[in-house]
């Protein structure tokens, strides 16, 4: 039996709280470990218990006695530092550019607003998405932070490592980092950004939509390779 993706939940609304598990019990494969209205307390789950994916809102207090906001920004990338494995998914009715990209900036996988409904009816398979490595935006979020005139569509080193990927699927972040001599956490940003870019979830579908655009070298036709065996 595959393991579950355990889930922890951070809301200060537990109407939001519950609607989200009424969605996510609906999912197999997840497993909600945790929830809480207070980022205090959130912490203590994640000290007590593994935790793959994080999702949770911006706007939280920090305690009952604390009713200040916790510092998001600084926060996700504490956690990442501590837990490098863990997946942090923001969801938030706030759909400012500049909250959005600081808080991608900071380690997210993700930003989805709370008035986008399609998505949290799937929010079960948005979250197996991003435990698998991939990214999940709202359209609305995507559009606020894309805007391709201002650079390349990916840098040189998002091509170098989605490259490497594309002529040996079979390894792993840490074995790509290896190759490249650069940090696990690097790797996966790098990738972060690459699906971002691109408009897509996942590694196989980057490298899809790459080989479309011409950034990447196509795979052999089937004439190709009778050409070649001939």
């Amino acid at each position: 039996m595959a393991k579950k993706i355990r889930v922890a939940i951070l809301d200060d609304h537990q109407s939001i709280i519950d609607g989200y598990l009424y969605r996510l019990n609906q999912t197999p494969g997840i497993e909600v470990v945790g929830t809480a209205t207070f980022s205090t307390d959130m912490e203590h789950i994640i000290t007590q218990q593994p935790v793959d994916v994080l999702l949770m809102d911006v706007q939280v207090p920090m305690s009952p006695d604390n009713p200040n906001p916790h510092p998001i920004l600084n926060l996700i990338p504490q956690l990442r530092q501590t837990y490098p494995d863990l997946v942090v998914l923001v969801i938030s009715m706030h759909a400012d550019r500049a909250l959005i990209k600081s808080v991608i900036a900071a380690g997210a996988s993700g930003y989805i607003l709370k008035e986008d409904r399609a998505t949290i009816r799937d929010l079960g398979n948005v979250l197996l998405t991003v435990a698998r490595g991939g990214i999940y935006f709202s359209r609305q979020a995507h559009e606020q932070i894309l805007d391709l005139t201002e650079e390349p569509l990916l840098t040189t080193r998002q091509l170098e490592v989605l490259s490497m990927f594309a002529a040996l699927p079979d390894l792993t972040s840490t074995a790509v980092a290896a190759k490249l001599n650069i940090t696990d956490s690097t790797v996966r940003n790098l990738l972060s950004g690459v699906y971002l870019r691109l408009g897509v979830h996942n590694r196989t579908a980057a490298i899809m939509k790459a080989r479309q655009l011409g950034l990447l070298t196509p795979t052999a036709s089937s004439s190709d390779l009778a050409a070649d065996s001939t």
